[in-house]
């Protein structure tokens, strides 16, 4: 693979921001495109940094655009940064300006971990017409189904308000404003150990109860690089197969 690191303007956030790309070896495209989102607190870096995506990733016609979302939850916040338009506007825009990948739905995927997790569902269910699959490890699903308590950071009040709740941050409301037959492909995985795990429960609840299609796995492990090290193959598989590229798996 081919990475490239790319330093921007983003007109969205009004500051400069950086991003990374993994570009397959052979092949002149045009690419499908993974969009691979990191959690809270960390940055573009450290898929590249704390995973094997660049080994995974290695064998498949496939470009991994890996942003930088701040602590912006990939939302636009009420009072604050605007990171949903900075990951569709100019992250996005700036792939499909620069590199050879495909601009169709049905090559473009959303994937993340924790933070990520629940930017990738959220951005794939408020526009989709934009991506065709979304995936969620360990995604911190519950974030917008409840109010902004004092013991959580005070930037989670500035970003969602007091109650998110029946917002377009709350996923289980958002779902159910999306028409079966424009629902993206939904994957959803957590350990058993994860602070999270019944938060992920609920929304698979939820889910299941108004029939929506998606896969949701729990397995051994916690909120940990291990574990997401471990399952981000076969998150790529599962994108892979939703893009139509079920031929390629991903590396081991």
């Amino acid at each position: 693979m081919a990475l490239c690191q790319l330093r921007f303007f983003s007109q969205s956030l009004g500051k400069a921001s950086e991003m990374f790309v993994l570009l397959p070896d052979s092949g002149e495209g045009t690419f499908p495109v993974l969009y691979l989102l990191h959690g809270l607190s960390d940055d573009a870096s450290i898929w590249l940094r704390r995973s094997r995506i660049e080994w995974y990733v290695r064998d498949l016609p496939l470009m991994v655009v890996m942003p930088d979302g701040g602590r912006g939850w990939y939302t636009n916040a009420l009072q604050g940064d605007a990171y949903e338009d900075h990951i569709l506007q100019d992250v996005v825009g700036q792939v499909e300006r620069l590199f050879p990948v495909a601009r169709e739905r049905q090559r473009r995927a959303i994937a993340g971990l924790s933070m990520g997790g629940y930017g990738a569902l959220r951005l794939a269910l408020k526009y989709p017409d934009r991506f065709v699959a979304a995936a969620s490890l360990s995604g911190a699903v519950g974030i917008g189904h409840r109010p902004i308590t004092e013991e959580m950071p005070p930037d989670f009040r500035r970003i969602f308000g007091e109650n998110p709740q029946g917002s377009d941050n709350d996923l289980f409301a958002l779902v159910q404003q999306v028409e079966p037959t424009q629902l993206p492909r939904l994957w959803l995985d957590c350990g058993v150990d994860d602070f999270l795990i019944e938060d992920n429960r609920a929304f698979h609840a939820h889910l299941q109860q108004l029939q929506v299609p998606h896969v949701y796995l729990e397995f051994p492990g916690g909120h940990t690089w291990d574990y997401w090290d471990e399952h981000i193959p076969q998150v790529i598989q599962f994108v892979m197969e939703a893009m139509g590229d079920a031929s390629s798996g991903a590396g081991s």
